[in-house]
């Protein structure tokens, strides 16, 4: 397996507010305390490729204490100098929620190029909240996000100038400096949470698949549907297009990890991602087909989750070193995920690096038997 250090950059705290997105007051937000997270949070992931991951991962949200990245690519840009080895993983930009997605096109490439060929694009429509956020009619998501990305991979692929004149979008000349390094483009991962149409789309095109905060029930029949398209489009997919993120909590011992985890797991899901009701699904942005899946099987909010329920959905995975590692074997060998991308939490910033280090020393190498192994070969073609 592959490791992939997650970071989601929290404002964590404690508000009796109907939602901590698009409403949760911004007078909540001191510059100053945000000031010493966004250090401590960077000495994290740039501490992760000291310790060995794989990969360290930013990621997009807006108007919000759950995430504080509203631009993924200004995160990068301050990772690809202070590291020299660990793929930088974008997942990733709004493509729909953008007027000028040419400027991904161009972002994405300076910072392959800078960073020597280690960039990872995600493409993500962006969830419910921040259609709300931004103004962004959810009707056209999708659309919008298959224009956004023909754009995109065409702008990095093809010789320039050309013209585009798409629906939503249109170019006399798209011909964008500098051309990334990677060929024939930066690999290019889909978060998603299982629609229909994404996992179709994704496997079409030979891009990796990331389960985001699911129960592992879940992400098996995502994964099914997932392999079933990829043989329909003529190949195996590889253990290397299905990744999974989850946090992650280890410790000495199993109860201890799970104090730990009780303190700190919970917030994620009880508040920083507590939203209003019509937040989650605005009219328009689900199809059909996948709403009437949701509505069929509607899994718990996650302001309804327990403890328990992280745990026993397999949400979240909590334990000893040992336990840790039965945990992840059941991604690794049963689901046939290749890449695990992960958060930790230890209370403080302190207590996250020795987590983190614990993880690396006494989990990490266990899994490592195909370390060799480069998951974007072939992928994206």
């Amino acid at each position: 397996m592959k490791f992939y250090y997650f970071h989601l950059m929290p404002y964590i705290m404690d508000h009796d507010e109907p939602s901590s997105w698009v409403t949760l007051s911004n007078r909540h937000y001191d510059p100053e305390t945000g000031r010493g997270l966004y250090h401590e949070y960077l000495d994290q992931l740039e501490y992760a490729e000291k310790l060995g991951w794989d990969g360290i991962c930013v990621n997009e949200h807006h108007q919000n204490c759950y995430g504080t990245m509203p631009s993924p690519n200004v995160m990068a840009a301050m990772l690809v100098r202070r590291t020299h080895r660990a793929k930088i993983a974008v997942l990733g930009n709004g493509l729909p929620l953008r007027e000028n997605p040419l400027r991904i096109a161009e972002e994405i490439a300076m910072l392959d190029v800078v960073s020597g060929g280690r960039i990872i694009s995600g493409f993500v429509r962006g969830i419910g909240p921040e259609y709300f956020s931004l103004a962004v009619n959810p009707t056209h998501s999708r659309e919008r996000f298959y224009e956004a990305a023909e754009l995109i991979l065409r702008a990095w692929t093809e010789e320039g100038p050309f013209p585009f004149d798409g629906k939503f979008y249109r170019y006399p000349y798209v011909n964008p400096w500098p051309r990334p390094i990677q060929k024939p483009h930066p690999p290019v991962w889909c978060p998603s949470q299982g629609s229909t149409e994404t996992v179709e789309w994704a496997a079409k095109r030979r891009f990796p698949y990331l389960m985001v905060f699911t129960p592992i029930k879940r992400i098996a029949q995502i994964y099914s549907e997932y392999r079933e398209a990829c043989e329909r489009y003529g190949y195996t997919a590889s253990r290397y297009q299905l990744t999974v993120n989850l946090p992650i909590v280890v410790a000495e011992n199993d109860a201890k990890a799970e104090r730990i985890a009780r303190e700190n797991a919970l917030w994620v899901y009880n508040v920083g991602l507590r939203m209003s009701t019509p937040f989650y699904q605005p009219p328009g942005y689900t199809t059909e087909p996948s709403l009437r899946r949701v509505l069929e099987n509607r899994p718990k909010l996650p302001t309804e989750l327990t403890f328990e329920d992280l745990e026993e959905g397999g949400y979240i995975i909590c334990g000893s070193p040992a336990t840790v590692r039965d945990k992840l074997k059941v991604f690794s060998e049963e689901l046939r995920a290749g890449i695990v991308c992960s958060g930790m939490n230890g209370g403080t910033h302190e207590k996250t690096l020795e987590m983190m280090q614990l993880f690396a020393e006494e989990v990490m190498p266990h899994f490592r038997e195909d370390a060799a192994v480069d998951e974007t070969a072939g992928v994206g073609r």
